[in-house]
């Protein structure tokens, strides 16, 4: 019989500086999405982040959220148009420890030395509420939409502190929006802090998001085609 396998909580805060790049169209309106990471933080309102992943070391299951509110104007033609947006993103996971390969040595947590690849499935659940005012109107939408996901993670132990990990993953395919990417990378430093295992971590994410919602007459037409990405800081607390 294989030894049981010990349970683990892992709490992961935190921070996306994550630029928008894209377009949108909200009841008539086309706007540009455009808030550079140059100027993330002017435009910034409200935000929070974080992660929690249940493992047993071969298996195992994650959550991750996101609370982001920003806000934005251009003048067109002598005239300001306003843009106000609310992203809430929520994904849950699961993924399997198909391979794994020993490099040698211990971690500083006394873990053997691995390089391991897991596959990933999950969904993506997506609220979006934009508020554009525009010559003397104001006009408010909110859509959401529920992505299914496939992909890849890889953890590599580079030393015994040293960590990289990445994950990839794809969806949409046309049951929530067209299409869905995201695209993560990690480089992670191991310490001890309030006497639990924790890594550092830092590192670039990418979202990208092409959504399209429309009634018969078009007049309500929802569109977001929308690239995030930008610089993530955070830690991993092992329980």
């Amino acid at each position: 019989m294989a030894p049981e396998r010990e349970w683990a909580v892992i709490v992961s805060p935190y921070a996306w500086a994550a630029s928008l790049k894209g377009s949108g169209s909200l009841a008539g309106f086309d706007t540009d999405v455009d808030v550079p990471f140059s100027e993330i933080f002017d435009h910034l309102d409200l935000v929070a982040m974080g992660n929690i992943e249940l493992t047993n070391g071969q298996w195992g299951v994650y959550f991750d959220g996101q609370y982001v509110k920003t806000s934005q104007s251009e003048d067109v033609f002598a005239h300001e148009i306003g843009l106000d947006i609310t992203t809430t993103t929520l994904s849950a996971g699961a993924f399997y420890k198909a391979y794994e390969q020993q490099l040698g040595g211990d971690t500083v947590f006394g873990k053997p030395r691995t390089l391991s690849i897991e596959p990933t499935a999950g969904v993506r659940w997506t609220e979006l509420k934009a508020d554009v005012q525009a010559f003397g109107l104001r006009t408010k939408k909110s859509a959401d939409w529920t992505d299914p996901f496939v992909g890849l993670r890889m953890n590599a132990d580079l030393t015994e502190r040293w960590n990289l990990f990445a994950e990839a993953d794809v969806g949409g395919f046309d049951v929530g929006s067209k299409v869905s990417v995201n695209a993560q990378a990690y480089l992670g430093y191991r310490t001890m802090m309030f006497g639990h295992p924790t890594i550092l971590r830092a590192g670039y994410r990418l979202l990208y998001q092409d959504y399209e919602n429309d009634d018969f007459t078009g007049a309500n037409k929802f569109r977001w085609d929308v690239s995030q990405h930008g610089p993530v800081i955070g830690l991993s607390m092992r329980f």
